[in-house]
């Protein structure tokens, strides 16, 4: 693990998150994420963007993604409603020999190598631990470590952007944090083919037919205004042809199409409700 002295201190560091997240459709996005994080000048700051929008639309593959366009590592730490000051910098923890040992947080990480972090569903965090961030999203840009007694600065290479749904926040972040967290970059359902693109990319392994039902079911309820995601239709796709694999798998062809469809429906109604079941049963059996 590597570490590092700070005016005596020495922090571990964690690792920067490696996981299989591709960002498929609107390269606008991208486009939107790296202009905030760019620097075109000496005196210029990298701005510190929230990207907003319904649970499961792809925010976190958004900012990861970006992270990775912009030759940076990412780290990703999870906001929640118990998330204290010190998770978001340092935790001291009793080693093995019996001494405190002083453990960098994601955040911490980042600032420190340069790199790319993202706070993930950042209105689950309450105004205290927002404000413990408040130095390191201005000109400052730094944090200070009560628990460790250090101020940490941020590498200029360092980069920050949150996620926060748009349905309810656990807390009401006030206008010096907000005012922060700026611009505000809004992701909405994608359209069809991208839709299609997104789910064929998470399930290389699916029948198109598959893929045609969910990307419809997917459409109607857009339409209807439903908050159902994709991450949602990708769920029901998944449940379904593992069910469809173990109760039906000698089945094919056309006549598979009507056990996939009751596998879809019933999928649809365990992973999100009856509602949703209903959009299928509409679907004549050949897409």
């Amino acid at each position: 693990m590597k570490t590092v002295t700070i005016d005596g201190v020495e922090l571990h560091l964690s690792e920067p998150d490696r996981v299989p997240m591709t960002w498929v459709g609107q390269e606008e996005l991208i486009t939107q994420v790296l202009a905030a994080w760019l620097v075109i000048h000496p005196d210029d700051l990298p701005l510190c963007p929230r990207l907003v929008g319904r649970p499961g639309v792809g925010k976190t593959t958004l900012a990861y993604h970006a992270g990775q366009a912009s030759g940076r590592s990412v780290y990703l730490f999870q906001a929640t409603m118990d998330t204290r000051p010190e998770d978001l910098i340092v935790t001291p923890v009793i080693s093995e020999q019996g001494k405190i040992k002083y453990m960098a947080s994601a955040v911490v990480s980042a600032m420190i190598s340069g790199d790319v972090v993202v706070i993930d569903e950042g209105n689950r965090m309450s105004e205290k631990s927002w404000a413990s961030l408040a130095p390191l999203m201005d000109n400052r840009r730094y944090v200070e470590s009560v628990v460790a007694g250090i101020k940490i600065k941020a590498d200029h290479e360092f980069r920050l952007c949150t996620t926060m749904n748009d349905d309810a926040s656990t807390f009401e972040l006030p206008e010096y944090i907000h005012s922060r967290l700026q611009p505000q970059i809004f992701i909405d359902f994608p359209e069809k083919e991208e839709e299609r693109r997104i789910l064929k990319r998470n399930l290389p392994f699916a029948d198109d037919q598959v893929l045609e039902y969910v990307v419809n079911f997917l459409q109607a309820a857009h339409e209807a205004n439903e908050r159902y995601s994709v991450r949602d239709g990708i769920n029901i796709a998944r449940y379904a042809i593992k069910r469809l694999a173990a109760t039906d798998g000698s089945l094919s062809g056309d006549a598979a199409r009507p056990a996939l469809m009751r596998h879809l429906m019933a999928s649809a109604s365990m992973i999100l409700d009856q509602r949703a079941s209903d959009y299928f049963r509409g679907m004549r059996h050949d897409p």
